[in-house]
């Protein structure tokens, strides 16, 4: 169907960053633009990631749009397939499959994923 809301924003203004913020029960953590919760991955080493297969099945990345670019902390890391997934100082970030809603962060210390912060 149609693009999201917060898709047409980000092709309207590209200076609009993809992530914010957010303050669950766990404390301020990094979210994408809608609020899910992002995830770091104790297994990837600076600048790549391992997460694929079933890993990315449960927890996938937090894909870049084409025509991203690296803003300061926020990097881009290139996966299998080339394309592009969002890091934060170097470390590839994903969500998790069963966080439903905003805010949700129910994944915090689960098979080496920790919150982004």
């Amino acid at each position: 169907m149609g693009a999201s809301k917060a898709q047409m924003m980000m092709k309207s203004s590209p200076m609009m960053a993809p992530w914010k913020k957010v303050h669950p029960a766990k404390g301020t953590v990094w979210a994408d633009s809608r609020g899910m919760v992002l995830y770091t991955f104790d297994k990837d080493p600076a600048g790549k990631s391992t997460c694929y297969g079933m890993c990315a099945v449960a927890w996938p990345p937090f894909r870049a749009a084409p025509g991203s670019h690296a803003m300061g902390a926020w990097t881009l890391v290139t996966r299998l397939g080339f394309t592009k997934q969002w890091a934060l100082n170097g470390k590839p970030l994903y969500f998790w499959f069963k966080d439903k809603k905003p805010g949700d962060a129910t994944g915090d210390g689960i098979d080496g994923f920790h919150l982004a912060r």
